[in-house]
């Protein structure tokens, strides 16, 4: 085979193109929010449920749940700014990751969260184009994931107010007034952790069945930007 017939390791399979979807600043929030939210699940069962794990008298023998606590804090505040961040650039990236692609208005939005489920609920094929971005029910759900992750912010740090004397946990002190008492909210917070594990399960599963389905790179988008998409015949 001559040099000339070799393929282009940039160029895309026959009958598709290339499309830069998800932009640098999308990835990094992606993979930072993965982290945080695993770190924020395991460190936040240990603070709600502690556990004796040595057996010794040494105070310092049993610091490691400082560490816990501290590692759980670290994560909530770089959570809560990376959150913030992914907030401003929905504004100001690319129309993929556009606040205006995750409200199902236009009525081909609501017919592919039809199409969609079908798919991932009944196991049907998929029929007619799927959106090249987010589809409309992924779009649509994660509406509801950053709805989720504020109330994880407003009850983590109207929790954290009583003992400290930071600005921003200090700033929903008036949270646990409007409760009545720090049990609601602790219960509601707790409760919340749950819904981020079930969700991190469905959405794994998704992603690499979505991958499976569609063989357009869903999967590994996420790390190099690039989705696969069928050619637009003239």
């Amino acid at each position: 085979m001559s040099a000339t017939s070799l393929p282009n390791a940039n160029s895309a399979p026959a009958g598709y193109q290339r499309v830069y979807v998800w932009e640098l600043p999308v990835r990094i929030f992606h993979w930072i929010n993965a982290l945080c939210i695993v770190v924020l699940c395991a460190t936040g069962y240990i603070v709600g449920a502690p556990m004796r794990m040595f057996y010794a008298a040494e105070a310092y023998q049993q610091y490691w749940f400082g560490t816990v606590r501290f590692l759980h804090f670290l994560a909530a505040f770089t959570f809560t700014f990376n959150l913030a961040f992914r907030f401003y650039w929905g504004f100001v990236g690319n129309e993929y990751c556009r606040w205006t692609r995750f409200i199902p208005l236009k009525r081909w939005q609501q017919k592919e969260i039809v199409e969609v489920l079908k798919a991932d609920v009944l196991q049907t094929k998929l029929h007619g184009p799927i959106s090249t971005g987010h589809n409309s029910l992924a779009a649509t759900i994660y509406i509801g994931l950053f709805a989720a992750c504020a109330v994880q912010i407003v009850t983590g740090f109207a929790l954290y107010s009583s003992m400290s004397l930071g600005l921003l946990p200090r700033a929903f002190t008036h949270v646990v007034a409007l409760f009545g008492s720090e049990f609601p909210i602790r219960f509601l917070h707790h409760l919340m952790m749950w819904f981020f594990l079930l969700f991190i399960i469905v959405h794994v599963y998704l992603s690499f069945y979505h991958d499976y389905i569609e063989g357009r790179g869903t999967v590994s988008s996420i790390i190099g930007g690039w989705k696969f998409e069928k050619r637009k015949h003239d």
